[in-house]
């Protein structure tokens, strides 16, 4: 086993690994522990009762922080003349359209998200195998393919969240920093939860969510009580 470092035995002092905490308490713990000179992210994991690789069962969707995440996403669009304009005045860090694909194709992807406008969809789409494969294809189900591009780059990047079941059935998602206060983080997680839940798909049978994990970025992993969610 690898030896654990003083700061990490330090921070599991005093939990439980068996218990799941109240959501209030699982904040708590966390921000108590999130102990390194940098700002610690506060991440979500959440085990749903789903198979990904059957289709009415896939999990997905976007849901606006209302404390923010702590982080400004970088956003690339990709749209022309009056649409690539008001892109630029709502804040997208890059803005093109044969030339941003030329910039993706070559691998070189300074950004967290994507937003197209339809018509730009063809040049897009061909950038399936590079873009596919790191969960930034635009979609227009997420609002991400759209003519209204100056509100959508405006909600990513005041702190909108997207997220998608993996192949084990596990969502993962950045909600907030350590720094946040503990009801900011609650609130975040509150909105965050309750929207995946929302997201549930019609062939899922069963308990739905099965476990929910918080964890600061080099901290533990706590359980959260799933009586403490109003699920």
């Amino acid at each position: 086993m690898p030896k654990l470092s003083k700061r990490f035995k330090k921070a599991t002092e005093g939990l439980d690994s068996l218990k799941s905490y109240e959501l209030p308490e699982a904040v708590k713990l966390l921000k108590e522990r999130a102990s390194t000179k940098f700002d610690e992210t506060v991440d979500v994991a959440m085990n749903l009762g789903v198979d990904p690789k059957q289709s009415d069962q896939m999990v997905r969707g976007v849901v606006a922080m209302p404390k923010g995440t702590g982080k400004t996403a970088r956003v690339a669009v990709f749209a022309r003349d009056k649409k690539a304009e008001e892109a630029k005045a709502a804040g997208a860090d890059i803005v093109g359209a044969d030339d941003l694909a030329e910039t993706v194709q070559k691998g070189e992807i300074n950004f967290d998200r994507i937003i197209a406008t339809p018509d730009m969809m063809a040049i897009v789409g061909k950038l399936g195998k590079v873009l596919g494969p790191r969960g930034l294809m635009p979609n227009p189900k997420l609002g991400s393919v759209t003519m209204d591009v100056g509100p959508a780059v405006k909600a990513i990047k005041s702190g909108q969240v997207e997220f998608k079941v993996e192949k084990a059935g596990i969502i993962h998602a950045g909600i907030g920093k350590a720094s946040f206060k503990e009801s900011d983080l609650v609130e975040n997680l509150s909105k965050f939860i309750d929207s995946v839940k929302k997201a549930k798909p019609s062939g899922a049978k069963g308990q739905f969510i099965k476990k929910v994990h918080i964890s600061s970025t080099m901290g533990p992993s706590i359980e959260i009580d799933l009586n403490s969610l109003s699920l």
